[in-house]
């Protein structure tokens, strides 16, 4: 019998068979501890001693990840180095805004193959997909960081979450498990470069969880040229899944704009996007670029940033505008990125953990 890498993201029957468990109620105890953050076998108390002596032996731990690195700053926002059980690495975040309500940002892949000319993760390249155990594990080694409860999620992290639907849509399911994590639905959101595939997969199969696209531009050449995905599904074909997974879930839809000095905050762009936008119900988050070392743009000035909203006003698209946090610790929106040399990082010892 192949034992799994971890027991997050399994089906009671699942548990039951990866664990070769006697009854069925010893995998509702095993899940309920899971779900409070408990994966030392040894702590969870009402199952038997022997038992308890018995799953260790078989897996060590019920969690396949370890937190090899914490990184905090003033905004309350924590970065996670997490490295999985063959030895790569993620990144997470955690961050609390002014309602002290606290969202964790997960990663979908490790690296990315999408390319955004103005994303750090994307000089990472693609190295695999993460698992959904891989996910969930995340949340639960923000959730040890957090003083409140995490209620929201994003998948914003590393990696393009449709491309890992598969995955994406199994850790959702298990976050929303009412006899688990039970998050609302209402409190996820899945965000991409544009991929219409997964938008319409989401849509097919009723995922009924937030949207958020990254756009950028809605010049279609300018986009191929910041954005290679546009090669692949242009603005025309994002838009009709757009307006098609708008048609069944009813969600307004976030589109990120992420604004680069002298790039995209002209009255042309502006003009683009309001044509564009005709027919969808969006609002539109604009981003300063967060600066990554080796990248060729710049943040725009707040001059800047300024003349592109009163442009956005004037034509009547709704808008908000993100104060970044995370940034003093790279942990912000297109930061994140781990080395190459990092990838080869080999699991801690138990004895070597926080």
């Amino acid at each position: 019998m192949n034992t799994p890498h971890s027991l997050y993201a399994l089906s009671l029957d699942e548990i039951v068979h990866a664990l070769d468990l006697e009854k069925r109620y010893q995998a509702r105890q095993i899940q309920e501890w899971l779900t409070k953050g408990v994966t030392d076998f040894s702590q969870m108390t009402n199952l038997s001693k022997a038992d308890r002596e018995r799953f260790a032996f078989r897996m060590g731990n019920a969690c396949s990840s370890n937190v090899i690195e914490r990184q905090h700053d003033a905004s309350g926002a924590a970065k996670l180095a997490i490295a999985l059980h063959d030895g790569a690495i993620i990144e997470a975040v955690l961050l609390t805004d002014e309602r002290a309500r606290a969202t964790a940002c997960l990663s979908s892949q490790v690296g990315c193959a999408q390319g955004c000319t103005f994303c750090k993760t994307a000089t990472m390249g693609f190295v695999r997909n993460l698992e959904a155990f891989e996910i969930v594990e995340q949340y639960i080694h923000l959730q040890r960081e957090s003083a409140e409860a995490i209620t929201h999620l994003v998948f914003m992290g590393m990696g393009e979450p449709l491309a890992n639907t598969s995955e994406v849509i199994k850790s959702i399911e298990t976050f929303h498990d009412p006899n688990g994590l039970n998050i609302s639905l209402r409190r996820m959101t899945v965000s991409t470069c544009g991929l219409a595939a997964g938008i319409e997969r989401l849509n097919a199969e009723r995922v009924a969880v937030k949207l958020a696209v990254s756009l950028v531009t809605a010049d279609n050449r300018l986009r191929s040229r910041l954005m290679p995905v546009n090669k692949r599904y242009n603005i025309h074909e994002l838009k009709d899944a757009l307006i098609a997974f708008q048609r069944v879930s009813g969600k307004r839809i976030t589109i990120e704009y992420c604004l680069l000095g002298g790039v995209n905050t002209d009255e042309v762009n502006a003009y683009k996007l309001a044509d564009w936008l005709e027919g969808l119900d969006a609002l539109v988050n604009l981003i300063p670029w967060n600066p990554a070392e080796g990248l060729p743009y710049t943040t725009p000035s707040e001059a800047e940033i300024d003349r592109f909203v009163r442009l956005l006003e004037r034509l009547g698209i709704p808008y908000t505008r993100r104060r970044s946090r995370g940034q003093a610790i790279d942990g912000a929106c297109g930061q994140l990125a781990v080395s190459l040399n990092d990838l080869e990082y080999h699991l801690l010892t138990d004895d070597d953990e926080e």
